[in-house]
Parts: C-alpha cells; structure tokens; sequence
C-alpha cells in the first residue's frame, strides 16, 4: 500500500501545542522526532546502545517536528486538504511512501566495517565484499541490543581479540550485548564462548547473531544474570575459569566487576575491557591493580579507552 507522510516542522517548545491541536483535529498515529527528547531516551537507555553514529546525531540536530500518514488515496487526499485549511498557519510537507520502505530504509545506515588484519563486520543482509582478503566475516544483525563494531571501544576490544585468541582457549564477555565479542573471538579460533548480560533481552540475540555465522549452542551459550551477585549465573560460574575474558561496558560497571573479572580469569589468560570515556582511565586502572590485574596493554581512540590486563 502506498501512504502520504505528512511532516510539520515546529521548535521543541511548541512541539506540544502542535501535537494538541493536530489531536483535537482527528488526527492519530503521531510521531514526535525531537532533538531534546531523543537525546534524553538515549541517555535514560544507554546500556542498551553501543553508541550515536554520527550521521545519526547529525540527522537529528535542531529537529523539532511531528509526523503522521495517511493513505495515498482520494479520500486521504482530502483528508490533508482538510487539515491544511484548519492549519493554515502551518506548512504541510508531504512525501510518498510504500510499506517496504518503512520496514528497510533504516538498513541503510549500516555498512561493513574492516577492523584491523582478521575481522570485516557485516549486516547480515548485505553481501561479503569482495576486497576483504583473508579477513573473517563476522555477521550481524543490529537490534534493540547494539554492539555493531563501530564503536571506538567494540573495534579496540576486536583489536585486542584478534592478538589474544586462539586454540584451545575459552572466552567469557561480561555484558555481551548482541554478542559481538563472544562470536568473533570465536571466528578468530577460540574453542568455547560464554556471554552474560544483566539484560534479558540479550541472551536469544546472540544465539541469533551466533547462528548468523555459523556457531550453535556447543560453542556458545549466552545468558542473563549478574555476575556479582549470589544469583543461578553467579553459581553457574563458581570455580569456571577462562584465557580471555572481556567486558565492553562502562567504567563504573568495570570498577564493580574487576574483582570478579579477577577471579574468572585463568593463569596466564586476558582480561580485555572497554567502554571507558575519557577522565576515567585513571579511576579504572586503580581498580584493576586493586583486584590484582597488571595492564600489560593500552588502546586510546577518539577519547575511548581500553586495558589489556593479566594476573599479577
């Protein structure tokens, strides 16, 4: 079916009045796009974003406006005639649309993206490119929980990953989001992969975005819970110890579950993290050292930073 999407540009504090009157005229099915208001759901729901592309904050800057549709037909026509002699203080921008452009136009925001010598990240419903060389392609289907590698900190610990993994080694992501971490340490050799999240969404999208590429549950298993408290998962993982474990979280998260990373990382194996903006390196470290990490590396990209840490 073919629709009019029908956009009144407004500034955010008319943006209620507007939405009031469009109501009292008949008018449903609104969709308010503002500035202010987006930028606080992000910030209220950041654990569920990996982070703002900038094409993203750039669509956004300065939009205050409402939007609706109505049927690409005569009776929807007359409907906006309607609505333009009762608003005629307001211009009325309409655009054509079919169904299928609601359901695809925001894929195109994504695209592959070659992160260091081993890995290219795809969307899943975009074709291998033919330039990635030897690199393994690491499938990704982005959703409600993000982790796209296009992060400074997701592309820092992929950069980490492809130095540390390798045969015979176990690997457990702290906070695994999409599980992003967990697969490609995967794809790069590693034996097992476990990914916890205090999300309970997270668990069925990493075994979808794990059966993307190829990995079933007898390499990867995914779960929510939270590791630092008396809980089945904390249980689960009593005496359970692996060569790499990573956490792209943020750091007061990172500063509560050093200890623990401590305690579930093997002699001789990694603890990989990010998520750390800048000004709270300093706080981070001082926690790794206190739970007995050595930072062996650092990783510094566009104001993110990222520790590679052993056992002391």
């Amino acid at each position: 079916m073919r629709w009019l999407e029908i956009t009144l540009n407004t500034s955010h504090s008319e943006l209620e009045a507007l939405t009031a009157r469009l109501i009292a005229l008949g008018v449903d099915g609104l969709i308010t796009e503002d500035e202010e208001e987006i930028r606080r759901f992000l910030e209220d729901n950041r654990k569920y974003w990996d982070y703002v592309d900038e094409d993203f904050a750039a669509s956004i800057r300065g939009v205050s406006r409402v939007k609706f549709y109505l049927e690409d037909t005569e009776g929807g026509k007359a409907e906006l005639k309607r609505l333009e002699s009762a608003m005629p203080d307001k211009e009325f921008s309409v655009v054509p649309v079919k169904d299928e452009d609601w359901e695809n136009n925001w894929k195109e925001y994504y695209k592959p993206i070659t992160v260091g010598e081993r890995l290219v990240i795809v969307p899943s419903w975009l074709p291998i490119p033919e330039d990635c060389g030897d690199r393994a392609a690491l499938r990704l289907d982005p959703g409600l929980i993000f982790g796209t590698g296009a992060h400074p900190t997701t592309r820092m610990c992929l950069l980490a990953l492809q130095k540390y993994s390798g045969a015979g080694k176990r690997v457990l992501d702290l906070g695994c989001g999409s599980g992003i971490l967990a697969i490609a340490a995967l794809l790069l050799g590693c034996d097992r992969a476990i990914g916890v999240d205090i999300d309970e969404k997270a668990p069925p999208v990493v075994m979808e975005n794990a059966a993307l590429n190829g990995i079933g549950a007898d390499r990867l298993s995914a779960f929510a819970g939270d590791v630092t408290a008396d809980s089945d998962l904390a249980r689960r993982l009593r005496g359970e110890k692996f060569e790499i474990v990573t956490a792209n979280i943020v750091a007061d998260v990172i500063i509560g579950i050093s200890k623990k990373a401590r305690e579930l990382t093997a002699p001789g194996g990694v603890f990989i993290t990010s998520g750390i903006i800048e000004g709270r390196e300093a706080e981070v470290e001082s926690a790794l050292r206190a739970a007995g990490f050595k930072i062996e590396e650092r990783y510094n990209v566009e104001g993110w930073h990222a520790f590679v840490c052993t056992g002391e």
